[in-house]
């Protein structure tokens, strides 16, 4: 039996270990990362954000949209919302104000918001939507791409009424008809616990 030198030994270690570097790199390295193969680079955003407009999926006659562009972090976020409903010529109208709270988890966001203007026509035999100025209401959107959902906080109520505490809304029970919502998810880094 042939009598294998150490020097040889080390040798062939020494170019399997390179090759399995090099190899790995070749997947993951800078090259992957910026876009050169099937791994495209991803964009990190600086902050959660939940961005669009989007018509709900109703009965003809009955439209109601929403329309977002909040940026920042829970307590922190800034931006505004606007919904309006509107069923047949009589009946409808609008409401919009400033976002006060914004949380994402992956595709969902969950704002709230305050009601700084609003403009309701009511008509016979329909709902009569009352005083909205100053209530603070809930969104939650799942963005999943061409099938977005959206639900509010007045989901069981029927119609706006009751203030929510902030960050707070239903699940999103709603399709869309048409339109886009974007969701940016962010989280801040976390410190780890002290023991």
């Amino acid at each position: 039996m042939p009598r294998i030198r150490r020097p040889f030994v080390v040798a062939a270690t020494a170019l399997a270990v390179c090759t399995a570097t090099a190899l790995t790199l070749g997947t993951t390295g800078p090259a992957a990362a910026a876009g050169t193969g099937t791994t495209a680079a991803r964009h990190t955003p600086a902050e959660p954000a939940l961005t669009g407009s989007a018509k709900l999926a109703r009965q003809p006659g009955d439209n109601v949209h929403f329309r977002f562009a909040a940026h920042g972090f829970a307590d922190r976020a800034r931006g505004t919302f606007y919904a309006s409903h509107h069923i047949g010529k009589d009946w409808g109208g609008y409401f919009k104000g400033r976002i006060d709270c914004l949380l994402t988890g992956g595709p969902v966001a969950v704002a709230t918001g305050i009601v700084t203007e609003m403009r309701f026509k009511n008509a016979p035999g329909l709902p009569k939507v009352g005083d909205l100025r100053g209530k603070r209401f809930g969104f939650t959107v799942l963005d999943s791409g061409k099938k977005d959902r959206l639900g509010y906080s007045w989901a069981v109520d029927g119609l706006p009424k009751n203030s929510v505490g902030k960050c707070l809304g239903s699940a999103p029970i709603e399709t869309l008809e048409k339109g886009d919502f974007k969701v940016d998810h962010w989280m801040p880094p976390r410190n780890p616990a002290q023991h």
